[in-house]
């Protein structure tokens, strides 16, 4: 008898399916012959590998190594300035009396609707005044403050029990203390939620950078592959796909290894105290 569980089973399995097709296209363009990739009819297992040559053709066209370098640098950059405005301004807010609480709620839910293709243009003018393009702190600054970061931990500080805190408090530690030693160690589910939509919103932009950068120098991956792809004219496939590959990884498995924080991060959040 066809089950609830088994359809919902079956539905689950599609929309993985769905998802996956277009990596294990690109794995399997990655694994062929440059002649193989253009030949019919299209086969998704290579006859003639040339993966290795794909791979050695994407790190010669661009320097792969730099780009990989520069998206951790900056991802690593933004997400740790986040977390530090973001955490002690969400536990204010969500842990403390205080008369602007609603109004600056009321300023974050408003924080949520505005797209950084609003604020692109004053913030480069600003940016290129002060000398500060194709750098590091220019693909960073921006992105300082995440409202969302601060809603998303709101959240999940609402549904941390107040008696923890009050004790911590009878203790005599200070509210930067409770944050410190008390929120923090608390709060690693949302931590990792958090990092993983940061890491992988920022690591995959191409609208800042293609703005904020001109150089290969400083440029991110999303931006090489850019690069990558005006070099060759667009007719190289398969080492575009093993450079796509190659920077695509290292956010699926840094969601593989996060992965049951990550859903415990989710899930708490939605949770009310």
């Amino acid at each position: 008898m066809f089950s609830v569980r088994n359809l919902r089973l079956a539905l689950l399995c599609i929309g993985a399916a769905l998802f996956l097709a277009p990596y294990v296209l690109m794995i399997s363009t990655v694994s062929k012959s440059r002649e193989e990739i253009f030949s019919s009819p299209l086969s998704l297992w290579p006859h003639h590998w040339g993966l290795w040559e794909n791979f050695v053709r994407a790190f010669s066209r661009v320097p792969m190594a730099q780009l990989l370098f520069n998206g951790v640098v900056v991802c690593a950059l933004i997400f740790f300035v986040q977390v530090v405005i973001a955490i002690p301004c969400a536990y204010a807010m969500a842990k403390l009396k205080f008369r602007a609480a609603r109004t600056m709620m009321t300023l974050v839910m408003l924080g949520l609707l505005i797209p950084i293709h609003a604020t692109a243009l004053p913030l480069y003018v600003v940016l290129n005044k002060a000398g500060a393009l194709n750098s590091y702190f220019a693909l960073s600054a921006p992105f300082f403050i995440s409202v969302f970061g601060i809603f998303l931990f709101l959240q999940f500080f609402r549904a941390m029990p107040d008696d923890l805190i009050s004790a911590a408090r009878l203790d005599g530690m200070s509210e930067a203390a409770i944050i410190n030693r008390v929120i923090v160690p608390n709060a690693w589910p949302a931590i990792t939620a958090f990092a993983i939509f940061s890491v992988v919103a920022h690591w995959n932009d191409l609208f800042w950078p293609l703005i904020a950068i001109s150089t290969q120098d400083r440029a991110t991956p999303p931006l090489g592959l850019l690069f990558f792809r005006a070099a060759e004219a667009g007719d190289d496939f398969g080492a575009l796909m093993a450079a796509t590959l190659i920077i695509t990884l290292p956010l699926v498995l840094a969601f593989l290894a996060a992965q049951r924080r990550f859903i415990e991060g989710i899930t708490l959040t939605g949770l009310k105290g």
